[in-house]
């Protein structure tokens, strides 16, 4: 809190927000606001009073927008202004095509979140009352009010960045699907199996002879037929086997285990005997599915990791002990460059991990976070932070500290939380100063360097 003049930084950093895009939303300049769709574009052409000053239909496609834009800083101009600045909301992928429209014409774009949108709907006349007209108006109204933001505008690197991070995503949900529902088709009419090793699904020499059971039980789904193969020649074909699950040196004792779970009366007798035959093909299926899915991912991963080496951001993201190079391509591929965030609490909130106070007067509520933001970059930072909690010594200090502490202490998934915006803190200094972790300063043992003075490393 600044002793001046009593402005804390969030009210400096609001100030400078404002004044920048105060000077994209000039008073000189018409506000063309623009409701998206599919097939139906609708254009208002608005003063920064939302007074409408022309309105304008296009039946097409986002892309053919061209001549409505030249029409409406051709009409603004004729009402006195000297040009326009765009509005609309980011809707999929269509504000993308008209920012590059905007961007041949030279005109400015601002996006308006499509939840203040609908919040001004509710305010308007509180009906709720919806159509393209009205909101296309209260997205010039939002914009006038500078209720809007600068839309994200990426290089062909990181744009390659966030595509391949979306693949890697939907084959994330894909992988854990194919692994639940091959766990839910064996407890049916195989549970032995699921006994054989203690942690069976994360076993490559489990896979492959789960595979190599499952191929020899045929439309029959007579799992007993495999006695007849012979455990040695099971055990060679487990071998084989192995490589396609990116493995070298087989289990025995898991090997062993399948091949009694698969020819044991006793372990044969468990299970639904109706729905063996059809539950073992849809498992061999699944297998075969989450086989194919772990090998793409395995590839999207590797495209990933390239891309931080084309950003020369590897070394410095793997500074972080525990954060591995896969692990912050995910956290980047939702964030974009992050030397676009002000500070790292705009990236916290841009995450939905910063705190949500509930307080007035004397009265304390709890605290939550905010819950808003990107998802998938929550999702991201937590997984990073399960993963790098075991292996990072001031993450693990803080995490016994929080949830061991006599004061306001926390449950270990708050506790979890918490890390996940520290470790997002992390990775907005070391990425944005180009300079190593280091685990005295990440402690707070020690002030950060000085700008033009070399930090010692960790």
């Amino acid at each position: 809190m600044s002793k001046r003049n009593g402005l804390s930084r969030g009210d400096a950093r609001r100030n400078a927000r404002l004044i920048r895009m105060r000077g994209i939303v000039r008073h000189d300049r018409a506000i063309l606001a623009i409701d998206l769709a599919d097939t139906k574009q609708v254009l208002a052409l608005c003063d920064h009073d939302s007074r409408v000053l022309a309105r304008r239909t296009v039946r097409g496609r986002a892309w053919q927008l061209e001549e409505a834009l030249r029409w409406g800083r051709a009409t603004a101009i004729e009402h006195g202004f000297a040009g326009i600045v765009v509005g609309c909301e980011p809707t999929g992928h269509r504000w993308r095509i008209v920012a590059e429209l905007c961007d041949r014409l030279g005109i400015d774009l601002v996006c308006v979140q499509p939840l203040l949108v609908g919040r001004a709907r509710e305010q308007e006349d509180l009906t709720r009352d919806k159509s393209d007209p009205k909101d296309a108006v209260l997205i010039g109204r939002l914009v006038g009010q500078l209720r809007c933001y600068l839309p994200e505008r990426t290089d062909q690197v990181w744009a390659r960045l966030r595509q391949l991070g979306a693949r890697r995503q939907a084959l994330t949900t894909s992988a854990s699907a194919s692994r639940q529902q091959l766990r839910d088709l064996l407890e049916c009419v195989w549970p032995a199996v699921l006994e054989a090793a203690a942690e069976p699904l994360d076993s490559a020499t489990w896979r492959a002879a789960v595979q190599v059971a499952l191929d020899r039980t045929g439309a029959t789904g007579e799992l007993a037929a495999l006695g007849q193969v012979g455990y040695a020649r099971f055990a060679r074909q487990v071998a084989r086997a192995l490589a396609r699950w990116g493995a070298r040196r087989r289990c025995l004792r898991i090997v062993r285990a399948v091949w009694i779970a698969a020819t044991s009366p006793t372990a044969l007798a468990t299970g639904v005997d109706t729905q063996r035959p059809g539950a073992l093909e849809r498992a061999r299926l699944t297998l075969e599915d989450w086989h194919h899915t772990l090998g793409q991912l395995a590839d999207v991963e590797q495209r990933m990791t390239g891309v931080l080496d084309q950003l020369d951001l590897t070394s410095l993201v793997c500074s972080i002990p525990g954060l591995s190079a896969v692990g912050a391509a995910a956290i980047l591929a939702e964030t974009g460059d992050l030397a676009r965030f002000d500070s790292p609490r705009a990236l916290v909130k841009h995450a939905g991990l910063c705190p949500r106070a509930n307080e007035s007067g004397a009265f304390a509520g709890t605290t939550r976070i905010s819950g808003r933001g990107r998802p998938a970059l929550r999702l991201a930072a937590w997984r990073a932070t399960w993963g790098a909690l075991a292996h990072n010594p001031v993450l693990a200090a803080r995490h016994a500290h929080l949830t061991t502490r006599d004061h306001n202490q926390l449950t270990t998934a708050q506790a979890r939380t918490a890390l996940a915006a520290a470790l997002l803190r992390w990775l907005w200094v070391v990425v944005t100063t180009r300079t190593p972790w280091q685990a005295t300063i990440a402690a707070g043992q020690a002030a950060p360097a000085k700008k033009g003075v070399t930090a010692p490393a960790a």
